[in-house]
């Protein structure tokens, strides 16, 4: 029981280091007001350009209905990019830049948990920036975002479950990361891209071929970012979706979150094997 406890304290422990780190880095490459208009500019920029297609493609105001479906999934999409994103260059980073890898992987008790921290900042990141462009939308847009009628338990199940299924693909990413060059940080970059157009993230996945709209229901984001939105906006978008009711929903959401954290921690285990059977985690690759 001692030994049992003195290793969950020391796995929380790194945790909690992994994560003020993952912060750190994040946030203290500038001076704090610098920091602070690039932490604004960024993520409303990268609305304003969902808006401008949407007023080019649509030729009407941005507002509620679809514009405001669309605008809602582009911005919890953040997470993806930052979590998945974030946790494989991480491992690249860490190794490949810094050369420090090696020394936290001995330091820590398991290198997963330091995984963890450092995706729970990226969360963290990624929270400021949802928060910036949902107020933007509602200030300047006038999303009809209203807290009377905001369902928040639907919300808060499919932001929790939502961020499991990330972290899940994630930590997948990061162990494969363990295994490649530093070019396979590009691989990351293809998933989040295939998960933004299978997702449904600024359109009804009603519209994909029948092929794609396969892989599609099986992904676990498709029913995170229709969770979001129905607790914001009190509506889904598309038909596809429209057969869950909410707790149904929710119930396939959870199941698929834990599908993907199993089968992304069992992906972990297997390449950390490969690596360290290969000597590849302290693996430098100047190309």
């Amino acid at each position: 029981m001692a030994v049992g406890s003195r290793s969950a304290a020391e796995c929380w422990r790194t945790f909690k280091l992994a994560a003020w780190l993952g912060w750190q880095m994040e946030s203290n490459w500038a001076d704090p007001f610098l920091f602070s208009i690039y932490s604004i500019v960024k993520p409303v920029s990268h609305s304003l350009i969902l808006v401008v297609m949407y007023l080019v493609v649509r030729g009407q105001a941005a507002g509620g209905g679809l514009f405001a479906q669309m605008y809602v999934g582009n911005a919890f999409f953040l997470y993806v990019g930052q979590v998945l994103f974030g946790l494989t260059w991480v491992v690249i980073e860490d190794r490949e830049f810094y050369q420090m890898f090696k020394y936290m992987y001995v330091s820590t008790p398991n290198i997963y948990w330091y995984l963890l921290g450092r995706s729970f900042a990226k969360m963290a990141i990624a929270t400021v920036s949802v928060v910036i462009v949902l107020t933007f939308g509602r200030v300047f847009l006038r999303l009809p975002i209203h807290a009377s009628t905001v369902d928040l338990t639907t919300f808060c199940f499919s932001m929790f479950f939502g961020m499991v299924s990330c972290i899940g693909m994630g930590i997948g990413l990061a162990g494969v990361m363990l295994v490649v060059a530093r070019h396979g940080g590009h691989a990351s970059e293809a998933v989040a891209g295939a998960l933004f157009l299978l997702s449904g993230a600024v359109f009804p996945i009603d519209i994909l071929p029948r092929l794609a709209l396969y892989p599609a229901i099986a992904l676990p984001t498709t029913y995170w970012l229709e969770g979001v939105r129905r607790g914001l906006l009190g509506s889904g978008m598309g038909q596809t979706m429209a057969v869950f009711s909410n707790r149904e929903l929710i119930v396939v959401l959870a199941m698929l979150s834990l599908v993907y954290l199993i089968l992304g921690t069992l992906t972990f285990v297997m390449c950390e094997k490969t690596a360290k059977a290969r000597g590849l985690i302290d693996m430098h690759t100047h190309h």
